[in-house]
């Protein structure tokens, strides 16, 4: 079968154990990134099994409808970038491994980093130490202080954790059934949205991005907030109301942000607003950049290839599919 992997940046997934598993097979992984639909159309031309990474590249009705020979898309987790849709009407069949209950311990371990990164100024003493100065500036501890954990779910409930065990409070935001699971588990609630943004010494957000959570986080959340507290998102760009937090900053409320994530992916404008600030630490979405998650993530996608292959695929998002293909 011809099989493509698209946006493998760093050339990783061929090196990974479980790669192995497509043994046999006539795979070609590409490794630039592209959303033209003209380039994708025909770099998958041949395409029979097509394996995405994340939400790199969408797969929309414009390119399926030229991908005539695509019979199966193999994904892990949320496809607000595939038109499902079109794929049921090409006869393409989505599988998409969800794991609701396992969080990503990768995701949550990088934003524990960026709060200490940024809190302690660690990019900037390091930037001053190479150009030959010593301390710049004094950077701000976390115990004692108050974390706010914006929607308590997989990650977001091991967020709370870490706060606990680095001896913060930790106040908790979200649906009622976010809060109700934080207070089952010992964690206070905040009164209201505004005293979340108000009280919170660092605001560390959580949402999975669907149209009710577009832009959730507003310009006026984000002016209650304290002028010394922290905003991180390591979850998706679009929960933040467009432009808002570039002009927060710039009037000093908060002070402070971490972003792993942005509006348009791969981020190469180097003059972008949040590159060129100085109390705003950024990183290139790598939050799930990490071996063993990838090891994870590739095993599942592939064991869904072999499913398929197998006559009986798993995790798909769009059975209907199957009922016209036993027809």
């Amino acid at each position: 079968m011809n099989i493509t992997i698209l946006d493998d940046y760093h050339d990783t997934v061929r090196t990974l154990a479980c790669f192995s598993k497509l043994a046999g097979h006539n795979v070609r992984i590409w490794n630039d990134h592209t959303k033209d639909v003209d380039v994708l159309a025909e770099r998958l031309k041949d395409t029979e099994l097509l394996v995405l990474i994340r939400e790199r590249t969408p797969i929309r009705a414009p390119l399926l409808d030229r991908l005539t020979k695509l019979k199966f898309i193999s994904h892990r987790g949320f496809y607000p970038h595939i038109d499902v849709d079109a794929c049921t009407r090409r006869g393409v069949i989505l599988s998409s491994g969800m794991n609701p209950d396992r969080p990503s311990h990768v995701t949550a371990e990088l934003t524990w980093g960026l709060i200490i990164a940024a809190l302690r100024r660690i990019p900037q003493e390091m930037a001053s130490l190479k150009a030959g100065k010593w301390q710049t500036g004094v950077g701000t501890g976390l115990r004692g202080r108050t974390l706010g954990v914006y929607s308590y779910g997989r990650i977001g409930s091991v967020i709370a954790g870490y706060g606990k065990a680095f001896g913060m409070k930790v106040l908790v935001w979200g649906r009622e059934s976010s809060l109700a699971r934080a207070r089952a588990d010992g964690y206070s609630a905040a009164r209201s949205k505004e005293a979340f943004f108000e009280e919170c010494d660092v605001v560390s957000l959580h949402l999975r991005l669907i149209d009710a959570t577009r832009g959730i986080v507003t310009a006026a959340d984000l002016a209650r907030m304290k002028p010394t507290a922290l905003i991180v998102n390591t979850s998706r760009a679009g929960v933040i109301e467009p432009g808002a937090l570039v002009r927060a900053l710039r009037t000093g409320r908060p002070g402070m942000a971490a972003v792993d994530v942005y509006e348009e992916e791969p981020l190469l404008d180097t003059r972008h607003p949040l590159l060129m600030m100085d109390n705003a630490l950024c990183t290139p979405h790598i939050g799930y950049v990490e071996r063993d998650a990838f090891e994870s993530h590739f095993a599942e996608k592939f064991d869904q290839i072999l499913a398929y292959l197998n006559g009986k695929p798993i995790n798909v998002v769009n059975p209907e599919v199957l009922g016209k293909a036993a027809d």
